[in-house]
């Protein structure tokens, strides 16, 4: 079950949720609006290979995320 997170387009509160199922309706913890925007998250990005601060690390161990034992760099 993945973890979705939003922002809620009316008070602008940002919450999480887990999504059983795609048409499972969201809304506002703290505000119950319908209307929240899907964001996407610091650990997808890094997944989807995108720009990090470790990934430019230069502690000179091979990999700055870790230490370059895992074969991701």
């Amino acid at each position: 079950m993945p973890i979705y997170e939003y922002i809620c387009d009316d008070c602008k509160s940002q919450f999480e949720k887990i999504v059983i199922n795609r048409q499972q309706e969201i809304s506002c913890p703290k505000c119950s609006s319908k209307k929240a925007t899907i964001q996407l998250s610091v650990f997808s990005s890094a997944i989807a290979g995108g720009s990090s601060k470790s990934s430019s690390g230069s502690s000179g161990s091979g990999g700055a995320c870790c230490g370059g034992g895992c074969g991701c760099h």
